[in-house]
């Protein structure tokens, strides 16, 4: 009986997969009215390199623990040590090389990989930081790795965010279930009469295999897919929310990912700038940069600081910046309303979670927008007609020397495996190489998603999978990175999907540096 309903499973799958390429590919729309056809042809360039997404992703399998809880590495016995004897003094510019041994909760070393440790070189009396570099030896250890960029003492601090065990949960969810949560899509008659029904990337997610809705926006070729109404239209779609999490852990996996075990300092603690401007294409070294008296120090160009609305406004003057992504990209535009009283709001009567926001200085020239980028996007209610895809949005743009766009993409991804976002990915890429051939003049900003996320419906591991992606979808083009991943994890301060002031203000001046690099 089991393997009679498994096998029923697996062909609805497989007929739910015939029926999904079909309709991707096919050049039906319905329901959305006929559109202005796009300046460009959305690439699948992209799609074939994530062609082989286990080897871009590839991570350490875990082997089966049994349910064995004590079993799974513990923050409280895994040790590091200094790889090579102490030294008196440590010259500027060289390494600091730690091996790490991961042990599990009965204090025995762990014979295989696949931890999730964070490790960062701190100068608590210069209020100074620097990621490290982690290198799993698939082995049960670890090889840290720290560049020496201050005069003074410094601090190893190494957590452990995620057990192997713990990764191999959310490695689960992702194979497994496809999501963890869902959205609700609200249909309206011609009445006022009103029908919401659950919404996601896949009509699998719905719910409702066998009636659905689906949407297609043509210019990136991205799909959505609503459960069908009981009476009304596909056509009738008119608000879209964030929907539930859905329960997707079993107790024992619970406990592998609960609190006490989930992000946690290990006990033992080891005491011991460029010349160039920034600009885009610069090659990327390992770390980025460190913090030093809390100002952040790129390695990879002389980044500049603004520490006054003046120095902001001069830097800004003759430009439109437009950034399109998530609530942390939409930091950077409270970050600069806040802190130049000159820049005045507009009110567009927009809902505020979602956009568009704007602000302006007119005495400068200067025009600020924000706006949420498209579903899968955790939202309140808003309209459907307000959820514009960035490929959309970059189509419309002429781009030029006062043109700067800036993309925030990933936090809301980390509740779908990486084929989801790496279709996602394949007509951003697509939408920035037609604006850059355009316009080669325009200067285009990727902020890589920071960590901050702790649970399985968004997790660091699955940042770090995320921020790969976005590495590679760009990669080789003419634009510029900001970090966040590495400037959100140098300091000890508390992690939050949100970072506090100090770290937005670092993000934003290294913006400004590949606005203004000189």
């Amino acid at each position: 009986k089991y393997l009679f309903k498994s096998f029923a499973h697996f062909l609805i799958r497989l007929l739910f997969l015939v029926l999904y390429f079909r309709i991707f590919w096919s050049g039906n729309t319905d329901p959305w009215p006929p559109r202005p056809h796009s300046v460009y042809t959305p690439s699948t360039s992209l799609s074939q390199t994530f062609t082989n997404l286990t080897h871009l992703l590839y991570w350490p399998l875990t082997p089966g623990d049994g349910g064995d809880l004590l079993a799974s590495t513990s923050p409280k016995t895994s040790t590091y040590h200094l790889r090579h004897p102490a030294q008196a003094t440590y010259a500027l510019g060289s390494y600091l090389e730690v091996v790490l041994v991961a042990r599990d909760q009965r204090g025995r070393p762990k014979t295989h990989g696949g931890d999730l440790f964070q490790a960062r070189l701190l100068g608590p009396g210069l209020k100074a930081g620097v990621p490290g570099d982690v290198q799993d030896l698939e082995n049960g250890t670890y090889l840290l790795s720290f560049p020496l960029l201050w005069a003074g003492r410094a601090q190893v601090q190494v957590r452990l965010i995620h057990s192997s065990e713990a990764v191999g949960v959310l490695r689960r969810i992702w194979r497994e279930h496809w999501a963890t949560v869902d959205f609700i899509g609200y249909f309206r008659g011609p009445k006022g009469d009103e029908e919401n029904v659950s919404c996601n990337v896949t009509p699998l997610l719905t719910r409702e295999e066998d009636s659905f809705c689906y949407y297609k926006d043509e210019d990136s070729g991205e799909l959505w897919f609503c459960a069908q109404p009981p009476t009304l239209a596909c056509s009738m779609l008119v608000g879209h929310s964030a929907g539930h999490y859905w329960n997707v852990t079993t107790s024992h996996e619970e406990a592998l990912l609960a609190w006490n075990l989930t992000d946690k300092l290990l006990p033992q603690g080891i005491v011991l700038s460029p010349a160039r401007p920034c600009y885009p294409a610069i090659p990327a070294p390992k770390p980025s940069g460190f913090y030093h008296q809390d100002v952040w120090h790129s390695l990879a160009c002389s980044n500049r600081h603004f520490p006054t609305a003046d120095s902001i406004l001069g830097c800004l003057a003759g430009h439109i910046i437009h950034m399109m992504g998530d609530s942390t990209l939409r930091q950077w535009w409270e970050y600069l309303r806040d802190t130049v009283p000159s820049l005045k709001p507009v009110d567009l009567h927009a809902l505020y979670q979602v956009g568009p926001l704007m602000a302006v200085e007119t005495s400068r020239g200067i025009v600020l927008h924000w706006r949420a980028h498209s579903w899968p996007l955790r939202s309140l209610r808003t309209p459907v007609a307000s959820l514009h895809s960035v490929a959309r949005e970059l189509a419309g743009l002429a781009g030029g020397p006062h043109t700067v766009v800036v993309l925030g993409l990933g936090a809301h991804f980390t509740t779908f495996p990486p084929s989801v976002f790496a279709r996602r990915l394949a007509g951003i890429r697509a939408a920035v190489m037609a604006l850059l051939n355009r316009e080669p003049s325009t200067l285009v900003v990727i902020k890589l998603a920071n960590t901050g996320y702790k649970s399985v419906y968004g997790s660091d591991w699955f940042t770090l999978q995320v921020n790969r992606l976005l590495r590679a979808a760009f990669a080789g083009l003419h634009v510029a990175f900001v970090d966040a991943w590495e400037m959100t994890s140098s300091l000890a301060l508390p992690d939050n999907i949100h970072p506090n002031q100090l770290i937005v203000r670092n993000e934003v001046d290294l913006l400004l540096s590949f606005i203004c690099p000189t």
